[in-house]
């Protein structure tokens, strides 16, 4: 057996990290938008618009409710569009102010600082945890530790609970008549969110997360991130070195005190004075701890803050570092995004309250019926849009003489879609007019209200 000297470890353990609490302006942003975030995530499932609730993907019924919308499958270009502008959204973040993203509005920051919170209200805050998890298990250390544990179970349930109501009436779940999907639901996405906001946190965002890994390719020197100003904090020197009615540069040390506190603040556990690591997710604790740091010691804030690395290596002013953020990539991305937001709210502005698919009947494609008629048959969807019934009327036209089998008007209920069989017609005289084949026709279906829908289609002429 080899020498444990030349064994190779693949994994390499790492100690937990407990962040210390702090507060200042971007901690209080930061739950700001935990609250904002929160409150929309576990609001919107009790919202009701009319007699259902706001926003509710019925996946059985195939029907995707928004406010006063109503979505069928063949809305799924909206989708691509949304998953599009979250894409160009994020680019453009990442460009002007880094891992901004990662740091306030991530489900993974946003729940970890939850889940953080709950550890702090049952364990104490940093030094408090640290010395209860060396210390022997006694009953204050179970139930301290127990009550974390029940409380984090709760929050989880409560999380994946609130994720169901979002695909089935969360009122009906109130009442525990859910069947075994969403059970299993509501347990995956508890324990997802348990196990990645209590346990592995930091190594989500590190090691599990891609964006962390391609984000340094959107990075430029004129995009903010969290930066420590090395100019003016080394060399670094203890606080017993120094007199608070003197300035630093007089004691031939810099403005950097060396307390640490940066990376005890840390919810990656990394020191900022090392220079711009992947691990940074940019929540800027490591500034609001620093500026009190420098509140105490009567310097300036802005040790660490957030600068480019332009900025920090030119000395650039405030109004110069902005002025360079209108650079091309952020114009590129921003355009985009632009202009697909403003596709996607003239397309839902203008958007039919019902929708028409055709499909040809595979199995009669074209036939001869009497008196030398040619028939081709056609299915059609109708989709009401709407959650008010609707009467609507199928014609077609494109073609000399054609005319349907037998008049189709057809009353859709309340967000119903419906399958109609309809015979399109064309006499013979027409028909030895035209080329064998297909020929282009449209489909027109109006609505009571007087709003029509235009669908092109084919027309069979047999050989």
């Amino acid at each position: 057996m080899a020498d444990s000297e030349a064994v190779i470890r693949l994994y390499k353990s790492e100690d937990k990290i407990h962040p210390r609490s702090v507060r200042g302006r971007f901690t209080n942003l930061r739950w700001a938008l935990v609250a904002l975030t929160q409150l929309v995530f576990y609001g919107l499932p009790w919202l009701t618009w009319g007699d259902r609730p706001a926003v509710l993907f019925d996946l059985a019924a195939r029907r995707f409710y928004v406010f006063g919308f109503v979505l069928y499958p063949q809305d799924f270009v909206y989708l691509t569009a949304l998953l599009l502008m979250s894409a160009y959204g994020l680019f453009l973040f990442t460009a002007v102010a880094g891992r901004v993203w990662c740091g306030y509005a991530c489900p993974q920051t946003v729940y970890t600082e939850l889940f953080v919170l709950i550890e702090r209200w049952f364990e104490g805050d940093r030094n408090a945890r640290l010395k209860l998890d060396k210390a022997p298990w006694s009953l204050n250390k179970l139930w301290r530790k127990g009550g974390k544990q029940a409380a984090w179970v709760a929050l989880a349930l409560f999380t994946g609970f609130s994720f169901v109501g979002y695909f089935t009436p969360i009122r009906e779940l109130m009442s525990f008549s859910f069947g075994p999907w969403e059970a299993f639901w509501v347990l995956f996405y508890g324990f997802a969110t348990y196990g990645n906001a209590g346990f592995m946190r930091e190594q989500v965002c590190k090691y599990m997360c891609p964006y962390a890994r391609f984000q340094s390719a959107m990075f430029d020197r004129d995009t903010l991130i969290v930066s420590y100003d090395p100019a003016r904090g080394e060399p670094r020197g203890h606080n017993a070195l120094r007199n608070k009615k003197s300035e630093a540069r007089s004691q031939a040390v810099g403005d950097c005190i060396d307390c640490g506190l940066c990376v005890q603040v840390c919810p990656t556990g990394i020191d900022i004075r090392n220079g711009l690591q992947y691990e940074c997710i940019s929540c800027a604790a490591c500034i609001d701890v620093c500026d009190g740091v420098m509140d105490k010691m009567g310097t300036p804030h802005g040790l660490i803050r957030y600068d480019t690395e332009n900025g920090m290596a030119r000395q650039l002013t405030r109004a110069q570092r902005w002025r360079r953020i209108f650079r091309p990539r952020v114009l590129i991305y921003g355009g985009l995004l632009l202009v697909l937001s403003s596709g996607v709210l003239w397309s839902l502005a203008n958007r039919h309250a019902f929708r028409v698919d055709v499909v040809r009947d595979r199995a009669t494609l074209a036939r001869q019926v009497e008196d030398g008629w040619i028939e081709n048959v056609y299915r059609l969807q109708l989709m009401n849009a709407t959650e008010a019934p609707q009467q609507l009327k199928v014609e077609a036209d494109g073609l000399p003489g054609l005319r349907l089998s037998q008049a189709a008007s057809v009353t859709l209920g309340p967000a119903e879609a419906r399958w109609v069989t309809v015979a399109l017609r064309l006499p013979p005289e027409a028909a030895q007019d035209l080329k064998p084949g297909a020929q282009p026709m449209r489909w027109l279906v109006r609505s009571a209200s007087g709003e029509s829908v235009t669908e092109k289609s084919t027309f069979v002429v047999p050989r």
